[in-house]
């Protein structure tokens, strides 16, 4: 199972970052939220704090390219294996930047990748 940091994470449930989180926890992937308000959803707190969290294997964005700069630097810290960037998301500096460093940048849509089983 992949261990996934959700980026822009919400506890509204039409929010596609919460979707996410229900289901990579359904598919039996352990998750890490960080959003921009602290509440627990699926018994998992929202970080509002950029923790050093370590065996990450995947981080999937839902906050626009206009915010991501701010993320550069932390997300490169990290170390994930990949980044996905979900539709709405895609950021061309922020791909080469990663894939510069040895991460994989994928637009995708994790929604879509965990239904058909390419997660």
């Amino acid at each position: 199972m992949k261990k996934t940091l959700i980026i822009g994470a919400s506890n509204n449930p039409d929010r596609y970052a919460y979707k996410a989180a229900q289901r990579l926890l359904y598919y039996g992937h352990e998750i890490e939220l960080l959003g921009i308000r602290p509440d627990v959803v699926f018994e998992k707190t929202i970080d509002t704090e950029r923790i050093q969290y370590k065996g990450l294997d995947t981080v999937t964005l839902y906050i626009g390219p206009q915010r991501q700069t701010d993320y550069y630097d932390y997300v490169l810290s990290l170390k994930p294996k990949r980044v996905i960037f979900n539709p709405g998301t895609e950021n061309e500096e922020f791909e080469k930047l990663l894939t510069t460093n040895g991460i994989e940048a994928e637009e995708a849509c994790t929604l879509v990748l965990l239904g058909t089983g390419q997660y």
